[in-house]
């Protein structure tokens, strides 16, 4: 799982991380995934089966919550799980 969004992401979801993957590896989004299921989640998750690992969604997250797994703050640890949960349910 190369990149992780935490739990910075609620209540924000902004897309530009997904306007910027060229793999189109994060989800729920409203243009892929339909309305619904962007409104049901609470965060965007990336699908670490399709990331290419470019980090081309770092810089442009508002909020600063996307991450190099290895380099996901302590307190932000949880969101590795939250990840693999949303991908493997």
């Amino acid at each position: 799982m190369p990149h992780v969004i935490t739990s910075r992401c609620v209540g924000t979801k902004d897309q530009s991380c997904v306007e910027v993957c060229p793999v189109d590896c994060i989800h729920p989004a409203s243009d892929i995934d339909g309305p619904e299921a962007f409104a049901a989640s609470p965060q965007l998750y990336i699908d670490p089966e399709v990331c290419i690992d470019c980090g081309a969604c770092v810089p442009v997250c508002p909020v600063e919550a996307i991450f190099y797994m290895d380099e996901v703050p302590p307190e932000e640890e949880a969101s590795i799980e939250e990840n693999r949960r949303f991908y493997h349910a």
